[in-house]
C-alpha cells in the first residue's frame, strides 16, 4: 500500500520557528501512518506454512482382484482429515510395484527393461479421460502435477473425508500390484500420518486375463459390458 510523507513531519519545510502544537500534530500523523501501514500487511503474522505433521486415514480402498483385458474398473481411495489442522494438499502418488513399475514414469504402468526401445513405457491401465475426480463430481477432482505418478486433490479441512476415483481400462495381461501412498502436500515440507505414526497407503493385487469381457449394443447404440451374474443366467 503506498503512502507518502506529509509536510507536517517537516520532510520539505524550512527551517524555523513553530507552532506549540506542531509536535502534537506530527505525533499524531507518525501514529496514523503506523497504523496505515500495519493494515497494509507491514506486521500482519504470515500465514500458516505447509511444514508439520498432519493426521489422515484411509477410509475406503477398492480394485477389482481379478479383471479382463479390456475391461473397465473404477479404484476408489477415500482418506478422512483426523487431525485439528487443514491438509495443505492432500495428494496420491500411484505406482506399480517392482524394478519395472517404479522406474517407468507411467502411475499404472511399467517400464520394459529391454535397452533400444523408443517408447519403453508401456501401460497396463489407461487411465480414462478426465479422471482422477471426486466421487459425486462431474469436474475433474486430481489435478496434474510435475510428476506424474502423484495427483493433488487440494486442502482437507479437519475432520472431512474426500474420496477420489480412478477410471482404468486393463490393457496388458499379468499379475500386478499397485502401490498408492497419500501425501500432505507437493513441497515435502508437509508429512501426512496416521494416528499409529506410519505414512498412510496400501496396495491393490490385481490379475488380468486374456478373456475379454462381454458386451451388448444397446437400442441407443453404447456398447456395454454384461455383468457376469447376468451372463450366467442367459446359459
Amino acid at each position: 500500500m503506498p503512502w507518502y510523507v506529509p509536510a507536517a513531519l517537516g520532510g520539505n519545510r524550512r527551517s524555523g520557528p513553530r507552532p506549540r502544537f506542531g509536535a502534537a500534530a506530527a505525533g499524531a500523523v507518525i501514529a496514523a501512518l503506523a497504523l496505515s501501514i500495519a493494515s497494509c500487511g507491514g506486521s500482519a503474522p504470515n500465514p500458516p506454512g505447509a511444514a508439520g505433521t498432519y493426521r489422515v486415514k484411509v477410509v475406503k480402498a477398492k480394485f477389482p482382484a481379478k479383471q479382463r483385458l479390456g475391461q473397465t474398473s473404477l479404484m476408489r481411495i477415500g482418506v478422512r482429515n483426523t487431525g485439528q489442522s487443514q491438509v495443505p494438499e492432500l495428494t496420491v502418488t500411484v505406482s506399480i510395484e517392482g524394478n519395472e513399475g517404479q522406474d517407468s514414469s507411467l502411475p499404472f504402468g511399467i517400464r520394459d527393461p529391454e535397452p533400444g526401445i523408443a517408447q519403453p513405457d508401456r501401460p497396463v491401465w489407461v487411465l480414462a479421460e478426465h479422471y482422477p475426480k471426486l466421487a459425486g463430481s462431474s469436474k475433474p477432482g486430481g489435478a496434474e502435477t510435475a510428476n506424474e505418478k502423484t495427483f493433488d486433490f487440494g486442502p482437507l479441512g479437519p475432520g472431512d473425508t474426500t474420496e477420489a476415483v480412478w477410471k482404468l481400462t486393463a490393457v496388458k495381461t499379468g499379475r500386478y500390484t499397485l502401490r498408492y501412498a497419500v501425501g500432505a502436500d507437493l513441497s515435502g515440507e508437509a508429512e501426512a500420518k496416521t494416528a499409529g505414526g506410519v505414512e498412510p497407503g496400501g496396495t491393490f493385487s490385481a490379475r488380468i486375463s486374456e478373456v475379454p469381457p462381454n458386451t451388448v449394443v444397446t437400442d441407443s447404440g453404447a456398447v456395454v459390458e454384461i455383468p457376469p451374474q447376468r451372463q450366467r443366467g442367459n446359459r
